[in-house]
């Protein structure tokens, strides 16, 4: 392949690259884990009805302000994962 072509191509997957993190970045930012943790179904209380990760039971559990469950151990790695699905919208509820 000639070196200018080569040189082309590189510099295309690299601004290519560096716009899809540049999007994705903007995306993940634009998303508000307020808005996630305000839609996820509610129990009579107000609590977030999940399904907890670490112990794999229905649980209803008050969630702060930094999306995180009342039950949440910040040792563990379930409990981690749980926190960053409330946080995506993602989590599984019931």
């Amino acid at each position: 392949m000639d070196d200018r072509l080569e040189s082309i191509i590189r510099s295309a997957a690299r601004t290519a690259g560096k716009r899809y993190e540049e999007v994705k970045r903007a995306y993940n930012d634009g998303r508000s884990s307020s808005d996630a943790v305000d839609s996820l179904p509610k129990d009579a209380e107000g609590r977030a009805k999940i399904v907890c990760r670490r112990h794999a039971e229905r649980r209803a559990v008050a969630i702060d302000a930094k999306g995180r469950p009342a039950c949440f151990d910040p040792d563990h790695p379930d409990c981690q994962g749980c926190v960053e699905d409330v946080r995506e919208g993602i989590v599984e509820t019931w």
